[in-house]
């Protein structure tokens, strides 16, 4: 069996696959009908029965100025493709009008003159100081020189020691708050202002030489966040055709903080897992069948351009149903009320036109149709019986709206249509 990427979701509209489960063989991917797989081509493929996708929106007009044309398109999604109803209609045309026409560019006039930017011509000077005063604060560095002098005394006396004065404040111990710690700064004093006499011996100053405080103002350093271990991979996440376990880790050994860069790689792993169980696949209900003959309802009684009320069905198949999967819901045939008029003689008159028709073929020479609508009379027929509507007039008459001085239809080539390819 052909192996491809396998996905756990389709999406009808846009025909694109996400939620990839991995490499898994085409039929195992496929046992859920809701999955997808790449092709050959690169494309997604859907698992599920055959069914269109919407009409794309109609796309921009091939010209930017007069007649052109635009397109919508839309896609058969599934396994067997032929199986959509009128399998090669995906393409449709009808004219459009481009309106980017070309307008060149012209001047206003000039806007009245604005205010001066300023009143008069000025100039400036700068004086300059001298950092004579005031005395250093906040940590500024002490002015140079001592804070008092002493000179030799003729009578030997014991010399006390006296401090200098204190130095400048060093740097924060560190440039953050780390966890659990505080940084702080310190500065310094000297018992050399002067020193104590050693002979006869002088007294020492006073105090500590250090001083110390918390440093204020500062934010917490950044914690970068590491993986805790990986937990067990869960239980299979699905009960039917392939799907994942997972196992997860979190970031939380420590958590990041303080703009801390969160932790690298993935946080959760998988891993393929198989059930061998298809999964349900449910019904699909095929399009309607044509309206059978309108007929009487009892016996063999001819109605045929007769003011006699018929009946006609249609019915409808729950394809694709298997593996229990759900049944179509609604009902599976239906019928109306109906006068049998086929190959009947039946007066009509003009009443406008018919829609145009789309642009056909879709590239080459186009063009599209239309048909003065000739509105059947059945004035001759009950519009009701047994307290029912019936409006429905079924087969093909034989409809006479007597010729029309202009013709009864018209066609105009599609412009600008792309070349066949």
């Amino acid at each position: 069996a052909e192996c491809g990427r396998c996905f756990a979701h389709f999406d009808i509209i846009s025909g694109k696959c996400d939620e990839e489960i991995g490499e898994l063989e085409t039929d195992v991917c496929c046992l859920n009908p809701k999955y997808g797989h790449q092709g050959e081509d690169g494309l997604c493929v859907y698992c599920g029965p055959p069914t269109w996708s919407p009409w794309s929106p109609w796309s921009q007009c091939n010209t930017l100025c007069r007649e052109g044309v635009r397109t919508r398109s839309r896609k058969c999604q599934g396994f067997s493709q032929s199986e959509c109803t009128n399998y090669k209609h995906t393409l449709e045309m009808e004219p459009c009008n481009g309106t980017c026409c070309t307008i060149h560019g012209g001047w206003s006039g000039w806007s009245r003159w604005s205010d001066c930017s300023a009143s008069c011509i000025s100039d400036v000077i700068l004086s300059n100081r001298v950092c004579d005063s005031p005395a250093p604060k906040y940590g500024g560095k002490y002015c140079d020189g001592p804070s008092s002098q002493t000179s030799q005394c003729d009578s030997v006396c014991p010399v006390h020691g006296f401090w200098t004065g204190w130095s400048a404040w060093s740097e924060c111990s560190s440039s953050c708050i780390p966890e659990g710690q505080v940084p702080f700064r310190a500065k310094q004093r000297s018992c050399s202002n002067p020193a104590p006499s050693s002979n006869p011996p002088g007294q020492p100053c006073i105090g500590k030489p250090t001083h110390q405080e918390k440093c204020q103002k500062m934010t917490p350093c950044a914690v970068n966040g590491h993986w805790g271990e990986w937990s067990a991979f869960s239980s299979c996440s699905v009960t039917c055709g392939a799907g994942l376990e997972l196992s997860v880790r979190h970031c939380d050994n420590p958590a990041p903080k303080h703009n801390g860069h969160p932790c690298p790689g993935e946080r959760q792993r998988t891993r393929v897992c198989f059930t061998n169980v298809h999964c349900p696949v449910d019904g699909v209900w095929s399009e309607w069948s044509q309206w059978g003959k309108c007929t009487y309802p009892r016996g063999k009684r001819v109605i045929n351009c007769k003011d006699i009320v018929g009946q006609q069905d249609r019915d409808r198949r729950c394809d694709h149903l298997s593996f229990n999967g759900s049944i179509c819901s609604g009902e599976m045939s239906n019928d109306r009320l109906c006068y049998d008029v086929h190959n009947c003689d039946v007066m009509g008159n003009w009443d406008g036109w018919e829609p145009w028709s789309l642009c056909n073929p879709t590239c080459g020479k186009s063009k599209r149709t239309r048909k003065r609508h000739c509105e059947p009379d059945f004035s001759n027929y009950s519009k009701s019986k047994r307290g029912q509507k019936v409006d429905t007039f079924f087969g093909e008459m034989l409809l006479d709206c007597a010729d029309h001085k202009d013709g009864d239809s018209e066609s105009q080539p599609c412009l600008n249509v792309p070349p066949c390819s």
